[in-house]
């Protein structure tokens, strides 16, 4: 596939690894040589310096000749306007654009193909806040992901001493749970690399351990690696920028929130926007300020700034001071790799949280859900299996008769799902679908129209796995 991606920022850059490395034809734009230098000098790419929306820029790219468009530059106006050129100038097929402002957003009219022609507009702020807002369900998790509509969830979590399952090989996972309950260790990840779990394999204390089952089961599986923590009642954010403002805005009502903002203007504007949220001018590392906010009662302590090593010395410094749970933004891979699981609990990549979401809709085939696990380690796919026997070297048989992918394998199928309106898992109230949920043991049969989950160790089998369920008339 042609790409052309325009902005070399963190967003853009990891786009760009991740589909680079699956051998699609990708182009690079920014205005900055410094980042397409960096970026040549590591990924198998072409780059363009240039103004991203001037259709000169756009057509020295090859926009002509490309299949998709991501604009995911840090101009809004940017990135919409080379929308509508890559559109109206270039015929491009697809067209993806990074929009932050709620104004662009909101409108019904606006991304329509008369208008700004957007196909899809992503948005890392609200991805990255939806993501937190689930974090915090689930305290005891480094990640929560939902798959089929909300009825499949996927959490990692780090195992501890006491968990029932922790010491003993997984096969005993099924002598704890009730008859109706099913569960699977989909990975874990031990001293930093992945291992394949099998029946015989022992949970160590101190894995990271990825478990699947269905939404309303997931809690109880989760009790077989460690105890479950109490619910978060007090949080302190640093940071009111774009992400710290609309986690705020999430948590507002639901439980006791403090935000410390050090720019003054920008604290007054957050703190007129929000009604029952304390909202302090101050440094998020001054131990002081801290201290006398009490900073040793909270739960929680989001570090959600723009500068990575104001999030690390501040989540650190709140740990230290006692906070029971510490969470990170940090946008440099190395230094999120560096830090979590010292004191700080979790770090999170921007960048690898909303990727996820982008790559839903770049995939071939019938990809309808893409995670990004372990900062891009690994991926979760979605897939939705069609056609038979005939046609299909998926549909029709038994799990354990497809073809060995090494790195990859099945973990759950969600069948009779249903067509409905797209399922927000992050709005409240929202009415979950009434999916089959089937653990992949290797005697289950895929039918056509279910929902596979696909657990890809190596993102390298990637093509690999969407192969395997694509239909074509050579299977006769």
């Amino acid at each position: 596939m042609r790409i052309v991606i325009l902005g070399a920022g963190q967003v853009g850059a990891s786009v760009a690894e991740s589909l680079v490395s699956e051998n699609n034809d990708i182009t690079v734009v920014d205005s900055d040589h410094e980042r397409l230098a960096f970026l040549q000098d590591r990924l198998d790419l072409r780059t363009v310096i240039g103004n991203a929306s001037y259709p000169s820029v756009l057509a020295n790219a090859g926009l002509e000749d490309a299949d998709l468009l991501i604009a995911v530059t840090q101009s809004d106006e940017t990135n919409l306007v080379a929308c509508k050129v890559a559109h109206s100038v270039f015929n491009v097929p697809a067209r993806i654009a990074r929009l932050r402002a709620r104004d662009f957003l909101d409108s019904e009219t606006l991304l329509l193909p008369e208008n700004f022609a957007v196909d899809y507009a992503l948005c890392p702020e609200q991805v990255i806040t939806e993501y937190i807002a689930r974090l915090i369900d689930f305290p005891e998790a480094l990640q929560v992901l939902s798959f089929a509509r909300g009825r499949l969830a996927l959490v990692g979590l780090r195992a501890y001493a006491g968990g029932l399952l922790v010491g003993s090989p997984i096969s005993e996972m099924r002598n704890h749970l009730p008859p109706e309950i099913d569960g699977r260790i989909a990975a874990i990840y031990r001293h930093g690399g992945a291992i394949t779990p099998t029946g015989e394999t022992i949970i160590a204390d101190g894995d990271e351990v990825f478990v699947l089952a269905a939404d309303e089961h997931i809690r109880i599986v989760m009790r077989e690696l460690r105890r479950s923590m109490e619910p978060v009642r007090r949080v302190m954010i640093a940071g009111g920028g774009n992400i710290g403002h609309r986690v705020a805005q999430a948590l507002e009502g639901k439980c006791e929130v403090k935000l410390i903002e050090v720019d003054r203007r920008r604290a007054e504007f957050v703190a007129n926007s929000l009604k029952s949220v304390l909202v302090l001018n101050g440094d998020a590392t001054d131990e002081e300020l801290l201290q006398q906010e009490g900073i040793e009662e909270m739960e929680l302590f989001l570090a959600l700034s723009n500068d990575d090593e104001d999030n690390i010395m501040g989540a650190s410094l709140a740990k230290r001071m006692g906070c029971k749970r510490v969470v990170a933004l940090i946008n440099r891979r190395a230094y999120a790799e560096l830090v979590q699981g010292g004191p700080i609990d979790i770090a999170i990549s921007p960048a690898q949280v909303s990727i996820g979401t982008l790559l839903t809709y770049v995939r071939h085939g019938d990809v309808v859900q893409v995670h990004s696990l372990r900062r891009g380690a690994a991926e979760a796919l979605e897939i939705v299996a069609h056609g038979d026997k005939k046609n299909s070297r998926a549909v029709g048989r038994r799990v354990g008769e497809l073809p060995v992918i090494h790195g990859a394998f099945i973990a759950a199928i969600v069948r009779d799902l249903g067509e409905t309106e797209d399922f927000n898992f992050f709005r409240l109230g929202a009415k979950k679908q009434t999916g089959q949920v089937l653990i992949a043991h290797k005697d289950v049969v895929i039918e056509t129209g279910d929902h596979v989950i696909i657990f890809c160790i190596d993102k390298k089998v990637v093509k690999q796995v969407e192969k395997l369920f694509a239909v074509g008339f050579h299977f006769f």
